[in-house]
Parts: structure tokens; sequence; C-alpha cells
């Protein structure tokens, strides 16, 4: 029985689970994290690659007993929220992270992920289900209706790529809206921050009037917000999604001086 309030929609088209693996690239020394695995359908097709070491992270104390008589030892199994526990994985080797991810929770997960410190140290790769309108956005470029903070953030410190849409009729149960299976690679290079924070900071204060000129957003960060627009070349009349990530984080650059 899934439980709305967890966001849970199972997946259990073999053809499908078979493309979710095959995008995560699986060898035999990988170490894997798998977020909210259900039933275990997908956890079935990791364990078929045979990987050095799967962890599993459930919220659902009713699936963990499910999991435990299906699994046994064959899996690390976490009885927990993702979101209290994402940064507790550290090994020697950057992990991989599979999830068909509660789409309630989803951005905070991602955006949790992004501004962990040595990404590109601790993980690998992120094989991620989102629903198709959250995906559109993190996948979005500047000059877009979809682009925004998500976007930004986004490829900010990750290379994002769509697999696939997913129908909805492969869902158990059946969710109103289309899904996007997408994989997130850490980039080896990105630009360094004083604090993972400020660039999240930022895009809240644009994208919160998307529609209004971004005079406004650098009035409020900056007294003198004319002189920086003219130094980092910006037009202070276009509007938000006009202007690229590479140019809000050279806004970030000026903010952190301040801070």
């Amino acid at each position: 029985m899934t439980k709305k309030s967890l966001g849970q929609n199972f997946l259990s088209d073999k053809n499908i689970l078979s493309k979710i693996v095959e995008s995560g690239q699986i060898s035999k020394e990988d170490i894997i994290l798998e977020i909210g695995p259900g039933t275990g359908n997908l956890t079935n097709k990791i364990l078929d690659q045979a990987p050095k070491h799967l962890i599993i992270i459930e919220k659902d104390k009713e699936l963990i007993n499910i999991l435990k008589k299906k699994f046994g030892k064959n899996v690390e199994i976490i009885n927990q929220d993702i979101l209290e526990c994402y940064d507790n994985f550290k090994y020697n080797t950057p992990i991989k992270v599979f999830g068909n991810l509660p789409y309630n929770i989803s951005t905070k997960i991602l955006i949790s992920y992004i501004k962990i410190k040595e990404l590109k140290k601790r993980f690998n790769k992120f094989i991620f289900i989102f629903q198709k309108e959250v995906a559109d956005r993190i996948l979005a470029k500047d000059n877009s209706k979809n682009y925004g903070r998500l976007s930004i953030l986004s490829s900010w410190k990750m290379t994002p790529q769509k697999v696939m849409d997913i129908n909805p009729k492969f869902f158990s149960p059946k969710p109103k809206v289309w899904s996007s299976l997408i994989t997130l690679t850490p980039n080896i290079k990105f630009e360094q921050l004083k604090k993972e924070k400020s660039l999240e900071h930022i895009t809240n204060i644009f994208f919160n009037q998307r529609r209004k000129m971004i005079r406004k957003p650098m009035k409020q960060l900056f007294d003198n917000y004319e002189e920086i627009a003219t130094k980092l070349n910006i037009d202070l009349n276009i509007r938000p999604q006009n202007l690229s990530t590479k140019k809000y984080l050279e806004i970030c650059k000026f903010y952190e001086k301040l801070i």
C-alpha cells in the first residue's frame, strides 16, 4: 500500500527499470546509493549488475520490513529520511546515486546535493526520476520560459542530461503527470564561491519576481547596483531569465565581497 504523504509512486516496468540501470553504467567496483527503493524493483536490477556495495534508504517502516525479507544481508538497509542523511555517505571512491524521487521533496534533495562541498570527489553520478516539469526546469537554458533558479544551481556544479520521459501508466499508483529520467554528472571544474548557499540566495531574490526587470533585485542587493551592472556589462532592463548562469555567478562574487 503506497502512502500519498511520502509521495510514493512505484515503477515496475522491466524495460524502464533496465534503462535506469543502464544510465548508471554500473561496474563491479561501484558503491551505489538508492533513495526510496519502495518494494525493491529497481534494487533487484541494480543487484543484477553486482556492484561492490549497495545502500538503500527508505523512510517507510512498513517497506523496510518488506525490503529486509527480500534482500537480507545483500544490501545495507537504512530506515531514515534522505534529507536527514544525504551527506552521511563518505567513501574512498565517488558513489553513484539512484532515485525515483518523491515529487514533493525532489528539488530539496537535488539542491541539498548541489550544496555539498567537493561534490565531484564524493559523487560520481546521480540518476534521478523527476516530475517532467521539474526536469524541464533543471535542463532549461537561459532565455527560455523554464529557465530559473533550479537551472542555474544545477548547471553550476553539474552537467544534467535527459535520458527519457516516462508515461504515468508505468507507475503505481498512476500519477497525473509525466516523469523524466535524467542523469547529473558533477563537473570537475566550476566557479568556487565562499559559501555554497550564496548562489541559492541570489537566485531566490531574482526569480521571486521573474517577470520584473532585474533593476529591482540588483538594487535590493547593492547600493552601487548601477556601477556593478556596468562592470558586469549587464542591462538592468532585462528580466531574470535573460541572464546566463555565468552572469549570476559573477553577481554572486560581488555579493560575497559584502558579507
